[in-house]
């Protein structure tokens, strides 16, 4: 199965959730299962990496990164993933305008994952991840 998260400009929350998604479906022993990506849904944050105080969270809480180049999701992205999961409901309503209303875009929580290039709330956006990602895994399990 094919995952990709979405949030703004793919420099904190959904390289975020692709880190945590992947260690979390390491530790479940099913990491070959899955395909995971992430990407934005503006382009100006094209070409750079995982902003710096996301990068000290994940390293804080254990989750493997590895290099990462910010984009815009692609419409071979799209089309190639059977999950594109918003990470909060501006990024939902910007795939839906441009992707159409498809079923497999989907939001990661209920509600949105605050942004924390605004909030500067990085472990506060680390937990509601980390709480999505394992829900995810746990509903894609059964």
């Amino acid at each position: 199965m094919k995952i990709i998260f979405v949030c703004h400009g793919n420099i904190c929350r959904s390289p975020m959730a692709e880190f945590i998604f992947r260690h979390l479906a390491e530790e479940s022993g099913v990491s070959d299962e899955y395909i995971v990506d992430s990407a934005g849904v503006s382009s100006e944050e094209n070409g750079n990496d995982i902003y710096p105080p996301a990068k000290r969270i994940l390293r804080a809480k254990g989750i493997p990164f590895s290099s990462h180049r910010a984009h815009r999701i692609t419409d071979a992205e799209f089309s190639e993933n059977d999950l594109v999961i918003a990470l909060d409901s501006s990024n939902y309503r910007n795939l839906v305008r441009r992707f159409g209303n498809d079923p497999k875009i989907r939001m990661l929580l209920d509600r949105d994952v605050d942004d924390p290039w605004y909030t500067d709330d990085f472990e506060k956006a680390f937990d509601d991840i980390f709480q999505g990602c394992k829900n995810l895994l746990s509903g894609l399990k059964s």
